[in-house]
């Protein structure tokens, strides 16, 4: 019952904090005249991003850095295939700035592809590729202030002071941290009373207790109206999975690669991302459709995991 208690209380606090981030996120961005998307793929995916980077982080430090590959791959997945499909089939995001998208999108590939590419050759992710992909986040966030600057702006607002909304996301994003760890810890417990093995609890328990915020966040954005801040949400916290979640454990102890992330995990997270933004890109809006054949999938790879 205690382990119950502090799922859900986890669950509460992850809902509290993601509704309260969506709105300072938000006033920041009008305040300052910076589109709603390029707000959700900098503060609040960061935000959101934390719980991922924190418990990848403590697991390579106890000894446990295979976990962390399975987090980052599996969130990924979960924030496009579940999270995103969840989004656009609810609401489809329409009159989507392709500016702010499209080179986010060729930085998540190029980079997705070389870590492919690197770990069929290698077996793994040594500390030369964390290295490389702590650059690369380097790299990422000076873009983000290169082209914010040229991206589409939005009408600025008065009366919303900047500290004061920064001190509300630093709060919240506490709030996500704490909350996710919660239902994170109590969930592993829970599935290992099951008799669930690792590499499952990884791609699913793990990935997925630690990707709430993401959901909780873009769930608050659609019914507040502000769908462009989910879906940079989701693009920022896919690219900083990739990033930081491998980058960090990578250099501190290296990550041993199963046959299955390399077969699965990865490519997976390739294919869904190419659904859910090619079209976006073209058409500079989302159906329905690609909403629901991505919940597909994610039910799919969730059912293969555990057979």
């Amino acid at each position: 019952m205690t382990t119950i208690g502090l799922f859900v209380l986890g669950l509460i606090l992850i809902c509290v904090g993601g509704d309260r981030l969506v709105d300072a996120a938000v006033a920041i961005a009008r305040k300052l005249g910076i589109p709603q998307i390029v707000v959700g793929a900098t503060i609040v995916s960061l935000g959101t991003t934390l719980p991922e980077i924190l418990v990848s982080t403590t697991a390579a430090f106890d000894g446990s850095a295979a976990i962390a590959a399975g987090n980052a791959f599996g969130s990924i997945i979960c924030n496009t295939a579940l999270i995103a499909g969840l989004t656009q089939t609810v609401r489809p995001a329409e009159k989507v700035g392709t500016a702010s998208i499209a080179w986010r999108s060729i930085f998540f590939f190029v980079v997705m592809i070389l870590l492919e590419g690197y770990g069929i050759l290698v077996g793994a992710f040594q500390r030369f590729s964390g290295m490389f992909l702590l650059a690369a986040f380097v790299l990422y966030a000076c873009l983000n202030v290169r082209y914010a600057a040229g991206e589409e702006e939005e009408d600025t607002v008065e009366g919303v002071s900047i500290p004061k909304q920064l001190l509300i996301l630093a709060g919240c994003a506490f709030l996500l941290y704490l909350g996710a760890n919660l239902l994170v810890d109590n969930g592993i417990l829970i599935a290992q009373a099951l008799g669930v093995p690792e590499r499952v609890i990884a791609v699913t328990f793990i990935a997925l207790g630690t990707s709430l915020p993401e959901l909780v966040t873009s769930l608050m954005s659609l019914a507040k109206g502000y769908g462009n801040v989910g879906l940079g949400n989701i693009i920022g916290a896919n690219t900083l999975n990739m990033l930081l979640v491998i980058g960090i454990p990578a250099t501190v102890a290296g990550i041993p690669l199963e046959r299955q992330t390399l077969a699965v995990d990865i490519p997976l997270g390739i294919l869904v991302m190419a659904i859910l933004f090619v079209p976006i890109l073209v058409r500079k809006r989302s159906s329905r459709i690609q909403g629901i054949l991505l919940l597909g999938i994610y039910a799919t790879y969730c059912m293969m995991s555990f057979v």
